[in-house]
């Protein structure tokens, strides 16, 4: 209840800056029209549409990060959190409520980008719906990194440090190109990053290859916890006047 009390109110914050919003649900769309209209006069299939939408699905979740590393900054930065500490509400409860107003925007992403998929050719199926399962799964990573980031830094300098995630995130996931196209020590790096996984375990739930969802997933879920034990760690901390 205390956490779904302290969600209500960050979902108001949220909504406050819709622009932010929006930008987050339409680039993803944008950029998936103008991939599939290359894929048409590309003598291979890079951009098939199957293969493109788990990619562009997981890349909108990095403006999760943005959204979830913003709030918590600017609460941090506006003294809000010091004068909310002297309530009966513990670390895990203040994570939980950041975490619960992000996950219908998560769910909203994957619809837009789906029904843009689907006027684009893409198939609705059973696999959909599980590649979808897998998703909302996915999007909590992305919001973990992005509370760690407001955690640890200001408002201000969540937003440099996404530029820098965004980036990272986008050309070790998958998403545009498989890591082994490039090989060697770039292709180590994504393999050892959650990123490039989160983008095959949806593939391979849509793709209906369900046995091939289980390891990437796993990779993922592992990352996502440990992200978020350090991020409530050091919000305890910061409770504590520690740091």
């Amino acid at each position: 209840m205390k956490a779904s009390v302290f969600a209500t109110r960050n979902h108001k914050e949220i909504i406050r800056d819709p622009l932010t919003l929006i930008f987050g649900m339409g680039l993803p769309i944008l950029m998936m029209g103008l991939f599939s209209v290359m894929q048409k006069n590309m003598p291979f299939a890079l951009f098939e549409i199957s293969n493109l939408t788990p990619g562009v699905i997981v890349f909108s979740f990095s403006f999760l990060t943005l959204f979830s590393g913003m709030l918590l900054g600017k609460d941090k930065s506006t003294s809000f959190l010091m004068r909310i500490f002297a309530s009966p509400m513990s670390a895990g409860n203040y994570i939980v409520g950041y975490v619960l107003p992000l996950l219908p925007i998560a769910l909203l992403q994957i619809i837009f980008c789906l029904f843009t998929a689907l006027f684009l050719g893409l198939s609705f199926n059973i696999s959909v719906l599980i590649m979808v399962g897998v998703l909302i799964i996915i999007s909590l990573l992305y919001i973990g990194v992005g509370l760690l980031f407001g955690t640890i830094f200001t408002d201000k300098q969540v937003g440099g440090i996404f530029a820098i995630f965004v980036n990272l995130s986008t050309w070790f996931s998958g998403t545009w190109f498989e890591p082994d196209m490039v090989g060697g020590t770039f292709q180590s790096i994504a393999q050892f990053l959650p990123f490039v996984h989160a983008v095959h375990a949806a593939r391979a739930a849509l793709s209906r290859a369900y046995s091939d969802v289980f390891i990437p997933l796993s990779i993922v879920l592992g990352y996502t916890t440990v992200i978020f034990v350090i991020a409530t760690f050091l919000f305890q901390r910061k409770m504590r006047g520690q740091y």
